[in-house]
């Protein structure tokens, strides 16, 4: 009913005088319903609000922030991050905007790249979209590594990857330092029904001083030193979109069918070597190698 109230309250329009919601609704070219759902969700509260009739008064300059809600909001920005943009003043504003797009542009690849994998996978043409994946070998010498081992599930495994790799790298400054790029190995089948487990691996450089780490603070997170032995691994290096399960099970799916029609064998578990920053990295960049050791 409010719409109906006079328009103004005072006799300016400037950017202080109070308008009705109807008024400031076509100043703001919004509606009252989308005024309305701001104000319940704490993104645009009115100047006033007459305790007696109900009706919501705005000021005539909060029309700006009104169409910032509203744009934002056809970006699907979360109602929080949309509280947290419009909260911020000029260039932090704008680097949240490029945090959210980021992020948004990240999650569009993963999806393209899965939307990829699922046709393939429902066209029954897997050869097909293997042939995308170029498979090549490489000798890799005798390692020794430090390691943290864990039983996880499938959306649990990103953020621990992550997680074990820093403690690992932290811990092999003091160990010779990082000697290759680190990696992960599965022991077992990783997906929402098996747990694995996984093994995150850090090449170093001092096995004695590796080994006196683990057994003064290894412990807490099934964390040992063990020697890689020298081998061969058959890989095919992917960019970040492609690394989220389940479309990076098709990385996995070419290297093993290269193997099979060359007729190697497979001589271990399979892995991710991470060679990359990942947190510099776009989603188009390459960033892993899906592997398998072979002889």
């Amino acid at each position: 009913m409010d719409d109906y109230a006079d328009d103004y309250v005072g006799g300016g329009v400037g950017d202080d005088e109070l308008l009705t919601i109807g008024a400031f609704a076509a100043r703001a070219r919004l509606s009252a319903k989308a005024l309305r759902l701001y104000d319940r969700l704490g993104l645009l509260a009115p100047a006033h609000v007459d305790e007696a009739t109900g009706y919501r008064y705005y000021r005539a300059g909060q029309a700006e922030r009104a169409r910032l809600v509203a744009l934002l909001r056809r970006l699907d920005m979360p109602l929080a991050r949309i509280a947290e943009v419009v909260g911020a003043d000029g260039d932090r504003a704008a680097g949240l905007l490029d945090v959210y797009w980021a992020d948004v542009e990240a999650r569009v690849a993963g999806q393209r790249t899965l939307v990829a994998y699922l046709r393939g996978r429902l066209s029954e043409r897997d050869s097909e979209m293997y042939g995308e994946f170029v498979v090549e070998t490489v000798d890799v010498p005798e390692q020794v590594v430090i390691s943290e081992t864990r039983h996880t599930l499938a959306n649990e495994l990103p953020a621990w990857i992550g997680a074990s790799l820093d403690r690992l790298e932290e811990a092999a400054r003091g160990c010779g330092g990082v000697t290759a790029a680190p990696y992960v190995v599965y022991h077992s089948d990783v997906s929402m029904e098996s747990d694995g487990p996984a093994e995150s691996c850090v090449p170093v450089g001092d096995e004695a001083a590796a080994r006196a780490w683990s057994e003064e603070r290894g412990r807490a997170r099934q964390t040992r030193v063990r020697v890689e032995p020298a081998g061969r691994l058959a890989y095919t290096r992917i960019t970040k979109a492609q690394v989220a399960y389940p479309q990076i099970m098709a990385a996995y799916g070419a290297v093993e069918e290269w193997i099979a029609a060359r007729g190697l064998t497979v001589a271990g578990p399979c892995r991710e070597v991470y060679f990359a920053d990942w947190d510099a990295a776009g989603p188009e960049d390459p960033v892993c190698d899906v592997a398998f050791p072979v002889s």
